[in-house]
């Protein structure tokens, strides 16, 4: 199979070279033409120097798999593409973008013919090794084509990915997913808060990190990643306690209170990243950690 990848950054990069180590053909742009050359280098990718010139490097049923910012950026490639493509070829979208604008442009497209799925996608910058999991929305028809590029892109052919339902339905899944990360992560901040904060026992959050990966109820790729960071540095004293918050957590808290479910632990770590950006705490420092771990995403040094 053949697609091509638009949007090569930490993500989009990544999950390009595993297509490719999976014997996907690629055809890849950025406008970072130095990451392009890069990959095409290393992994065999086909380099594109522009959407249109990507999209001319594909035959028969095209399919383009987007990894760009929500929002604007995502809407206006979307448009831009639409004359570049025929009935029956599939545009994916794999940012993070709200499940409604989704379906809104899954209408849209299917009144030009065009297939189109959204991705949740989860694995941060560890996707390239470990695999991605995915989350994907779709017809049962753009699901069956997709497949064999979804089970190149997660752990294994069976594990990982799902056709979760409709168009919408994939970003919808993984917005909620990011809620609970953000609960998650909340909850392990403050406990290993009080523990650093009960100096008569001098407690080693290394160690205690490290001993809760084995057996314990709380064990998870996050507490994996943070015993890790803690072995090197315990204090934190580079890292400002500023955690910033993306799309999906508000989005999350939205749609909880448009169907009237209480979700207060849900709501209070996304309030809790809002009192970070004007606080002082070890916790925070901790998110900010976490969020570097698993997804590279910057971290605001003193």
């Amino acid at each position: 199979m053949k697609l091509a990848m638009i949007g090569l950054g930490k993500m989009g990069g990544n999950m390009a070279a595993r297509l490719l180590r999976n014997k996907i053909e690629v055809v890849g742009f950025d406008f970072n033409a130095t990451v392009v050359n890069e990959i095409a280098a290393k992994e065999g990718m086909i380099p594109a120097t522009s959407v249109a010139d990507a999209v001319s490097k594909l035959e028969g049923q095209k399919i383009v798999w987007m990894m760009l910012p929500a929002g604007e950026i995502t809407e206006n490639q979307i448009k831009d593409l639409i004359p570049l493509l025929s009935k029956g070829d599939i545009i994916v979208d794999g940012g993070n973008s709200n499940y409604k604008h989704s379906q809104r442009r899954g209408a849209m497209l299917a009144e030009h013919g065009i297939g189109f799925m959204d991705s949740g996608t989860s694995g941060g910058i560890w996707g390239l090794d470990n695999g991605y999991c995915l989350m994907v929305g779709g017809s049962p028809e753009v699901g069956a084509t997709m497949t064999p590029i979804l089970q190149a892109l997660a752990p294994n052919a069976v594990d990982g990915w799902a056709h979760v339902g409709p168009v919408g339905s994939g970003h919808f899944t993984k917005m909620i997913h990011n809620g609970i990360e953000y609960g998650m992560m909340q909850a392990m901040a403050e406990g290993l808060e009080l523990i650093k904060g009960k100096e008569e026992f001098n407690l080693d959050l290394a160690q205690i990190t490290e001993l809760w990966r084995h057996g314990s109820v709380v064990r998870s790729w996050l507490l994996d990643l943070t015993a890790e960071a803690l072995k090197d540095d315990q204090k934190l004293e580079a890292i400002a306690p500023y955690v910033a918050d993306s799309g999906e957590g508000r989005w999350t808290v939205v749609e909880a209170v448009e169907q009237g479910v209480a979700a207060p632990v849900l709501t209070v770590a996304l309030q809790a990243r809002f009192r970070s950006q004007d606080s002082q705490g070890y916790s925070y420092k901790l998110l900010s950690m976490m969020r570097n771990a698993f997804g590279g995403h910057a971290v605001k040094k003193h």
